[in-house]
């Protein structure tokens, strides 16, 4: 089994590619619907336009200089800035940053996992 899976991210036309570990993407992409069904819900005047993941695979071989793979964590680390910067008032945020937060976290303990082996 591979460590890694990658997402497929797409926003107005615009693609992502996101690399996972692959025992952490089916958290990626649940965070991800999650967050599009609240987004809705938000309004505060800089809500975010997310991407959706729109696609799961194994391997990946990009062969167009156009596109880059972005890290799990970095990907992560972007979102969790994006979302601490709303300023909501009437939509408890709190829950949504921690679902967050709580990825982030975990993927920062498999990476560091990963650097000692």
């Amino acid at each position: 089994m591979s460590k890694f899976r990658y997402a497929l991210l797409e926003l107005n036309g615009s693609i992502e590619f996101v690399e996972m570990p692959s025992s952490h993407m089916y958290q990626l992409t649940a965070l991800n619907q999650r967050l599009h069904k609240e987004l809705g819900k938000l309004t505060a005047g800089n809500v975010p336009s997310l991407p959706a993941v729109i696609a799961e695979f194994d391997q990946l071989e990009i062969v167009s200089p156009k596109y880059a793979v972005t890290g799990g964590l970095d990907y992560i680390n972007q979102l969790e800035r994006t979302f601490s910067s709303i300023r909501e008032k009437e939509y408890p945020l709190i829950s949504l940053l921690t679902e967050i937060r709580a990825l982030q976290a975990q993927l920062e303990q498999w990476y560091e996992e990963e650097e000692l082996v």
